[in-house]
């Protein structure tokens, strides 16, 4: 057993949070913590790490283990790098190597009687250093800043001058980095795009260690955990499997619950209406029989309705008008900010009744499209049609559609001034604002309030076509699923960003893939993205080499030779692009090599030879120089490529 939690209990003044929990979490054992938005997911963590006490209950970490955490939100302003930052994790190692660096330094000036007893001591560090990773640490702390979507041109940059995201992001590297036994992570992929939050599943399925982790992506739930702790109504339930087996479990008890509920309720109802039947004979045997069946009834055990938090929200979006069939029509779509451009010639379609779903990775311009769709951004060229009767209904991510001074009751009479202050409480009850929240200001709610009265307008809005800017960003599980019922039985055509795929699975009929400018088109879901994707991307790729378009108007010679620059630009960076493989090539190289050195000066039998040591230590020195020139070349060539 790695961690034990034993009758967990919290309160916030007179808010209970957790009541009686306990659990425990085994050694290579990966979990997951789930519940709606406030109910005590995080606050569970925190006292588990001792940044928040219980009322009541004790944790207890298994003798020896290290523990390590993750918060949503982090406080990095130094003036240390990504890269330094990320190192500060392997400083017990980078003080060894130190050490060994001035050891090595003074070899050839120890005295030939001292030199056994320093050899023995060298050797003895050196061993210590190979086995705390000493020589990949470097490679190691790159490979997971990268993983997390850092380029290496990002690595020089400040803590000071990162966003909130990326400094959760350089967090989350420096833990892994540390790999502690017991890995705490709250909500560990937001700020991460698809690919990352890939190879960070990967590297978690990998992780020799004990993992806690609260998440909303169900998706990444169903590759990592094996196990389930629901906290619900301030108490802890646990289920054996990933996410979709514990819905699926979680489901059929409480169909099993409500069965035997309204069962009992009619037994009940059919009771009292027997002996009511027996009473109303008013005999003498006919009394007594009452009177029997009434102490049987009594003795007969009540059951109490199954409870659930948060299932009050139903979200209904109705057209107002039918749409027709082509809804929508890009052709030669193109955007460039500060000369770099996100896409070009993008072209694609959306017809009545489909549910399209547009990915790529951050920073690709997928906002930026639908922004442009919404006329809130221009783009430098292409076209775009909508077709007959269509009305779109706009949800940003940024909330940018809502008035942060004016309250929730005055954003939506605003908004819609033919309802009643009846129907406007309704609709805001609907989505859990009831009573004095309605008088709340906009700019005064969480990021997750503010989506559900984004929500609430669209659902107002009766709008045929849905543009959705990541809907699912701050729901909880259970509003997410309420969110995809809503959209799986709308009669209108949906088009959204999302990183979220669990929902793009079960939301989408169709995927565009944003990626290297183009937009690539799959017939399916996520899963059948997933399947064809590489064999799609390899095929597109072939066909952009094989068969380069020049323009087509022979008349446009301005066009023409825009059209030579860029080839010529293109065959200066193919160029660029080699040398810098050939670059990282041989400093792949170097680094093995003088770490096969540095393996040979460290063996008993080679440590004796004074001379051989120095050829060897001379070698490296040699090598080392090499390395640090052709970083130096690295950069240069870096630079040039981004420019």
């Amino acid at each position: 057993m790695a961690l034990s939690c034993q009758n967990i209990s919290k309160t916030f003044g007179t808010q209970e949070v957790l009541s009686g929990v306990s659990f425990h979490l085994e050694d290579h054992e990966k979990a997951a913590v789930v519940g709606i938005n406030g109910a005590g997911k995080s606050t569970l963590l925190k006292i588990i790490v001792g940044e928040s006490s219980p009322n009541e209950g004790t944790v207890t970490v298994a003798k020896g283990k290290t523990v390590g955490y993750l918060a949503q939100n982090q406080d990095l302003d130094s003036d240390k790098t990504i890269y330094e930052e990320a190192l500060t994790a392997k400083q017990p190692v980078i003080l060894m190597e130190e050490e060994i660096r001035r050891m090595e330094s003074k070899m050839a000036q120890v005295a030939p009687g001292e030199l056994d007893a320093f050899m023995e001591k060298y050797n003895r560090l050196a061993n210590q250093f190979e086995l705390a990773g000493g020589y990949t640490y470097k490679s190691e702390v790159v490979g997971v800043l990268n993983g997390l979507g850092f380029s290496k041109e990002q690595f020089s940059k400040k803590q000071k001058e990162l966003s909130g995201g990326q400094k959760t992001r350089v967090a989350l590297g420096k833990l892994l980095v540390t790999a502690p036994d017991i890995l705490l992570l709250d909500e560990p992929t937001n700020h991460l795009d698809m690919e990352s939050i890939q190879w960070l599943e990967n590297y978690l399925l990998n992780y020799k260690g004990a993992i806690l982790l609260v998440s909303h992506d169900r998706y990444f739930l169903d590759r990592i955990v094996s196990r389930v702790l629901e906290v619900s109504m301030h108490k802890l339930q646990s289920y054996q499997g990933n996410y979709t087996q514990y819905a699926k479990k979680k489901a059929k008890e409480r169909e099993e619950k409500l069965r035997a509920y309204y069962n009992r309720q009619r037994e009940i109802k059919h009771d009292e209406e027997v002996i009511a039947k027996l009473k109303s004979f008013n005999r003498e045997k006919s009394i007594k029989r009452a009177e029997s069946r009434e102490k049987m009834l009594q003795k007969k055990e009540r059951l109490e309705k199954p409870k659930e938090e948060y299932t009050d929200i139903h979200i209904s979006l109705t057209p107002c008008v039918k749409s027709g069939k082509d809804v929508l029509m890009v052709e030669g779509l193109a955007k460039a900010y500060d000369g770099v451009t996100l896409f070009e010639n993008v072209d694609f379609s959306i017809y009545r009744g489909e549910r399209v779903a547009l990915i790529g990775n951050n920073g690709t311009g997928k906002t930026t499209i639908l922004k442009i769709l919404n006329e809130m951004a221009r783009a430098d060229a292409g076209q775009i049609v909508l077709g007959t009767n269509v009305k779109i209904g706009y949800y940003d991510q940024e909330h940018q559609v809502l008035h942060m001074e004016k309250t929730l009751f005055e954003e939506i009479s605003d908004a819609y001034p033919s309802l009643t202050n009846t129907q406007i409480r309704n609709v805001l009850a609907a989505f859990l604002f009831t009573n004095d929240d309605v008088f709340k200001k906009i700019g005064d709610l969480s990021g997750g309030e503010r989506g559900r009265v984004s929500l609430a307008k669209l659902m107002l809005s009766e709008a045929n076509f849905l543009i959705l800017d990541e809907p699912t960003n701050h729901l909880d599980i259970t509003s997410k699923e309420i969110l995809e019922n809503a959209l799986a039985h709308y009669e209108g055509t949906v088009f959204f960003v999302s990183h979220d795929r669990y929902f793009i699975n079960k939301t989408a009929t169709r995927i565009l893939d944003l990626h290297e400018r183009q937009v690539l088109n799959y017939i399916g879901n996520y899963d059948y993205y997933l399947e064809k994707k590489d064999v799609m991307r390899l095929a597109h790729q072939k066909q952009e080499t094989e068969a380069p378009v020049e323009p087509q108007d022979a008349g446009a010679s301005a066009n023409r030779e825009q059209w030579k620059q860029q080839k010529a630009k293109q065959a200066e960076r193919r160029k660029l692009e080699n040398e810098l493989k050939k670059t990282e090539e041989r400093i792949e190289w170097l680094e093995a090599d003088i770490e096969r050195l540095e393996s040979e000066m460290a063996k008993p039998e080679v440590a004796v030879v004074s001379v051989k040591v120095m050829e060897l230590h001379q070698s490296a020195q040699a090598e080392k120089e090499e390395l640090d020139a052709l970083y130096g070349r690295w950069e240069e060539l870096s630079m040039e490529l981004s420019e």
